[in-house]
């Protein structure tokens, strides 16, 4: 449950804050009567990123024995990278996005019609939501449908809750802190989606399992114990992980580290296609 809860009250709080920017930057415009437009875009959105979440697990329902196995390794495979991608922008192109939005928002009001700030509001919702949908498709084939939901429902109210506060100015919440205590948490999940996809692909003899296993301390902390269970779902463990597993799990760790040093060396852009 904790990896869906941190998934959507992260995503949640992104979501959130680009609206209340969008929304501020209609104000600072005066442009305060095109508001029914980015909440028209906005519930599309969200309606579009619900239907996608919906398809893909209903997709895995209908998979069975090799197929199911690949979709599963390739869903968590996709997402540990997409989740790590997503870290990474939002650590570089945070100090921006404030300006980058008023921008774009004071040129969707020039143009004529509505359709510009009605996609504006729409695809900065809809790229937040089908990130989501995707994370949460990969928490759930690592933990169990009950847990998802519940923690995805607490973490998205959270959410909304604490944009509502940010907004109307009744709390403050240091984001900067917010987002790095968030950042350690995702990126461990994130190797353990790695972990696991790993895994999945051991069962069908797509990857090599090289040892199998390397240990096991199940007579310790067993998979199938409450514990085990929440662990396996939050970190990837494994108590008797094959050799190709804990290769791939610790080369994530590297690839990782080699991103951060050499990434963050190079300059932000000034102007980000992402809005």
């Amino acid at each position: 449950m904790l990896p869906s809860f941190v998934l959507s009250l992260r995503e949640g709080l992104e979501a959130a804050l680009v609206i209340g920017l969008v929304l501020g930057a209609l104000k600072r415009v005066e442009k305060n009567e095109l508001r029914p437009v980015v909440w028209l875009g906005i519930g599309i959105a969200i309606f579009v990123s619900l239907a996608l979440a919906v398809a893909l697990n209903l997709v895995d329902i209908e998979f069975e024995g090799t197929r199911e196995a690949v979709f599963e390794a390739v869903s968590m495979l996709f997402a540990a990278i997409l989740l790590t991608w997503m870290i990474f922008w939002m650590s570089r192109q945070a100090r921006t996005l404030r300006q980058e939005i008023e921008a774009d928002v004071r040129k969707a009001t020039l143009q004529p019609g509505r359709f510009a700030l009605f996609f504006l509001a729409f695809f900065a919702v809809l790229r937040e939501g089908v990130e989501l949908a995707l994370f949460l498709l990969a928490a759930r084939l690592a933990s169990n449908p009950v847990q998802t939901v519940t923690g995805s429902a607490l973490g998205l109210g959270l959410a909304t809750l604490l944009g509502i506060a940010l907004f109307s100015a009744t709390y403050r919440l240091n984001l900067r802190r917010f987002f790095q205590f968030t950042n350690v948490l995702l990126i461990v999940f994130a190797a353990g989606l790695v972990a696991h996809g790993v895994r999945e692909l051991n069962g069908i003899g797509w990857v090599p399992a090289l040892v199998n296993p390397i240990w096991d301390i199940n007579f310790i902390l067993s998979n199938q114990s409450p514990l085990g269970e929440f662990l396996g779902a939050l970190v990837g463990y494994n108590g008797s992980p094959s050799l190709s597993e804990a290769l791939a799990y610790g080369a994530y760790f590297i690839c990782l580290a080699i991103v951060a040093v050499f990434g963050f060396r190079r300059p932000a852009p000034n102007k980000s296609h992402r809005v």
